[in-house]
């Protein structure tokens, strides 16, 4: 070998290396990417073998009138409830049943903070119109209607001033160090983190750790009070209001859902138990916007319809034909939380009670919560697949709620096991090989957070998580604005990664 070729060696053996290496992990890449699509194709096919011989009916109306519907009825929200600038927020909230790129077919956008209401225009001289309704946030009428379907309630709390009551029943924090093995330096700077990125749009973010609020952060104009575009953890509540009524005696988990539309003798629909419906597997032929063969030529999507449409969306899911048998398939689709909701209003008025203050009587004043707003469709139906608004602490009550197995202070709030229940794989996600949903919560089973596999979480649309971690005793909340979800999420990561280094597992 020459002196010329000897020098150049170790660096022609480096470069070989580093291709040899780029070849692996290109192989490796591509091995896991037919993996994931023998993966899907199985679960495609599992589904075509089960599927039933009924007819698919997609929702009435022009696309743009419910992208519209949905406009309005964030915009109202974000102005009258959040109190954000009406400006922002058209540019960055609520973009999941208002998609961004629909806006622009508004030609007028008029926000009258005298009426509290929004008014939309489109092209063809359409108008939707959303109004504030007091207590139940913001929702859009349907078109050519000036009045809603329902009479409103006042919905008010029992519970004292929060600033005269200790945490977690009121704001008062505890003054002191954090317990021993915390380290409170790495504390703050997940918290940091979760704002890092600033396009993340991170609005709140609050951490608990064995009830105790050991982190908490919220950007400007937001204070701990303000209610936050929320979405999907709304499902999660859901599931937390239907086991109040199965403490309570009103239904029991794996009873057949009792829906009045599905009682006439042979409706095969009378085989979906409540525990099926929330473990979405109730097999409903409803799209979802997140189903793996969506097909957009077959039109609007029903799980964006029970928000946009303006009808009464618990009569629209319940009227839905069986797709598949029940504890088959697993799908992620608003049929399913509407349905829940649907019976706990069977359920509460059918026992002669109140039904638009139930969440407040029978859950909120018993943990704390005094700001979550529920909205409704035009029939006074909450829309808890995702319409409401809460701050970040009260999702923090209702994550502790949960770590603690549904006792608070003393009570039993919701069933022994129900805690459980929900945070276990759904049997029929667990055949599609989808190891990541329980029961109107998300498990970690796909190792999507930094956190242990037991962990399981809220979930909502725009970057919306809240986190309970057993083996650590922590619950951790991160809010945002919509825009920014996806830098959101890498900062929520990054800020889960640092805690798990500051909270050592519990004993």
């Amino acid at each position: 070998m020459t002196p010329r070729a000897a020098r150049f060696a170790p660096f022609a053996i480096a470069c070989l290396a580093l291709a040899s290496l780029s070849a692996i992990r290109h192989g490796v890449v591509e091995s896991a990417a037919q993996t994931a699509q023998d993966d899907r194709q199985a679960m495609l096919a599992r589904a075509e073998a089960a599927e039933l011989d009924t007819a698919y009916v997609p929702p009435p109306g022009d696309p743009l009138w419910h992208h519209t519907s949905g406009f309005a009825k964030t915009l109202c929200s974000a102005v009258f409830v959040t109190g954000l600038d009406a400006e922002f927020a058209a540019e960055n909230v609520g973009f999941f049943s208002a998609p961004y790129a629909e806006r622009a077919h508004v030609t007028a956008v008029e926000v009258d903070h005298d009426s509290r209401q929004v008014h939309l225009t489109l092209p063809d001289g359409v108008v939707r119109t959303a109004k504030f309704n007091g207590d139940h946030g913001c929702v859009t009428l349907p078109i050519g209607a000036d009045e809603l379907f329902f009479e409103p309630v006042d919905i008010s709390s029992t519970l004292p001033d929060p600033s005269t009551q200790p945490w977690p029943m009121g704001d008062v924090l505890p003054e002191g160090p954090l317990p021993a093995g915390i380290d409170t330096e790495k504390v703050a700077r997940a918290v940091a983190a979760a704002f890092e990125p600033a396009e993340g749009l991170t609005a709140g973010f609050v951490v608990t750790h064995k009830g105790r609020i050991i982190g908490e952060r919220y950007g400007d104009g937001i204070t701990m009070h303000t209610p936050l575009e929320s979405w999907s953890m709304g499902k999660s509540l859901t599931a937390t209001l239907m086991g109040v009524l199965i403490q309570q005696g009103v239904y029991d988990l794996w009873q057949p859902a009792p829906v009045p539309e599905w009682q006439t003798e042979g409706d095969p629909r009378q085989d979906i138990r409540i525990a099926d419906i929330l473990h979405m597997s109730s097999g409903l032929r409803f799209r979802g916007v997140a189903d793996p063969d969506l097909d957009p030529s077959l039109g609007y999507p029903d799980h964006l319809y029970v928000y946009t449409g303006t009808i009464n969306s618990f009569a629209w899911a319940a009227t839905r034909p069986q797709q598949w048998p029940p504890n088959t398939i697993g799908r992620y689709r608003n049929s399913d939380p509407v349905l829940i909701n649907y019976l706990v209003r069977l359920g509460v008025e059918g026992r002669g009670d109140e039904y638009l203050s139930f969440p407040q009587r029978a859950l909120f004043d018993k943990i704390g919560i005094r700001d979550m707003v529920l909205e409704t469709d035009p029939y006074g139906n909450y829309l808890l697949q995702g319409y409401e608004l809460a701050p970040a602490r009260d999702w923090a009550r209702l994550g502790n709620l949960y770590l603690q197995d549904g006792v608070w202070l003393g009570e039993r709030l919701l069933p022994e096991g129900y805690a459980e229940f929900v945070s276990t794989l759904a049997p029929a996600w667990e055949a599609d090989g989808r190891p990541i949903y329980g029961g109107f919560f998300w498990i970690n089973g796909d190792d999507r957070f930094p956190v242990p596999r037991e962990a399981y979480y809220m979930s909502g649309a725009g970057g919306q998580k809240t986190l309970i971690i057993p083996s650590h005793d922590l619950v951790v909340v991160r809010q945002g604005h919509y825009r920014g979800s996806r830098a959101g999420e890498r900062a929520l990561r990054n800020a889960l990664a640092l805690l798990m280094e500051a909270v050592p597992a519990s004993d």
